[in-house]
């Protein structure tokens, strides 16, 4: 069953991971290995997670790369499903 508006992935590092750990967005970064400004942009949902941050999250956070990945995708389809009808495609079919 799809989610309803299910949240940015950056949302759920910063509400389950950041905040309960009581980490910042510069100490986490500099744990993952990368730029504070690109875990700000995550955590600000103005980037996504790649298969690679997903590695990176798994390592430092928990759950599993498949998972990050996941939360991911549904979140871009989700936001793709709400322009699907502006989307003019031929349905093609066998002759």
């Amino acid at each position: 069953m799809p989610m309803h508006n299910p949240p940015h992935p950056g949302e759920i590092i910063h509400k389950d991971c950041l905040k309960p750990l009581g980490i910042s967005v510069t100490k986490a970064a500099d744990g993952l290995g990368i730029s504070r400004q690109q875990l700000s942009a995550i955590v600000n949902g103005r980037s996504g997670i790649s298969p690679e941050m997903s590695i990176r999250l798994s390592k430092g956070f928990g759950g599993s790369p498949e998972s990050w990945l996941r939360q991911q995708m549904l979140y871009d389809l989700w936001q793709a499903e709400q322009s699907a009808g502006d989307v003019n495609v031929r349905k093609f079919e066998v002759a």
